[in-house]
This record gives C-alpha cells, structure tokens and sequence, in this order.
C-alpha cells in the first residue's frame, strides 16, 4: 500500500450532487453454489502481508441473491502460484509471465463461473468450480438486462 496523496479534488463537484443509497446491515451472501459474473480484478498488496494480492469482485447472476456482490482475495506467493494459475486457466487467461498479468486483467471481465462460498468461523471462501461458457457476445450488458445464465 501506497501512502502518496492522491488527488479527489476533480470529483468534489459531482459528489455534492449524488444522493447516498439508503441500505441496511450487510448481510453475507448464505453459503452454497452460484454462477457469477467477474466484475472486477486488480493487483494489489495484502494489508497484513504485503504480498502481492489478486483482489476479485464477483456479480451473482443466478439462481439466488442476484446482483449481490462476492469478493475473493487470492495472495500470491511461492506456496499459492499454482492455485493462483490455476484460477486464472480457469477463467481463460494462459500466460507465459505473471509479471504479464497487469496487462491483461480486462480479458477477465465478464468471465461467468460457478463458484462455491463455503464459510468456517470466521473467514469466508469463495472456490472456482468452472468456467461457465454463455453464446458469442453474451456479456456486462445482458447481464445488466437481468438474464441469468442456466439455473441449477
């Protein structure tokens, strides 16, 4: 993590103008099988390590709690690399070079998979099961028109 200042002034004026979503206690997403959308993925650092980190944000699209949002932090290190590649085949991203990931995040928006949460104590995981392959330019904005993929 960074400590350099960064600079929010370009948005004070559109912010006075959004109005805050009124929600109320966040609520995990229960346990058990869903089919997401991979909405976002950037590398980051680990707070508690420094390790590098993929940090993914997952969109559910079927069968239950639509449109609610899953995160999954996946740290890489010597012992995690084959996980780590293994997610990443997964979603079909095959690299020669990690250090080539930054330049290809965006092949992995809009991946659709199965996923399994599965929560012990405290922590909470998100295993990918498989990738779910959908018709030729079935994306973000079908998605968006509310289509689920297949049910289960």
């Amino acid at each position: 993590m960074s400590n350099k200042s960064i600079d929010l002034s370009q948005f004070d004026a559109p912010y006075r103008e959004e109005q805050a979503e009124q929600r109320g206690d966040y609520e995990s997403v229960p346990d058990g099988k869903y089919q997401v959308s991979v909405e976002k993925v950037e590398v980051t650092e680990s707070r508690t390590s420094g390790n590098p980190m993929l940090k993914w944000t997952l969109r559910v699209i079927a069968p239950q709690c639509v449109n609610r949002l899953m995160w999954r932090n996946s740290v890489i290190t010597a012992n995690t690399l084959k996980f780590v590649k293994t997610d990443l085949h997964l979603c079909g991203l095959d690299l020669e070079r990690l250090s080539d990931l930054p330049n290809h995040l965006d092949r992995l928006l809009d991946v659709k998979l199965e996923v399994t949460k599965k929560t012990k104590g405290d922590n909470e995981n998100i295993y990918f099961n498989r990738r779910i392959e959908t018709a030729a330019g079935a994306g973000r904005y079908e998605r968006e028109a509310g289509d689920a993929i297949v049910p289960f």
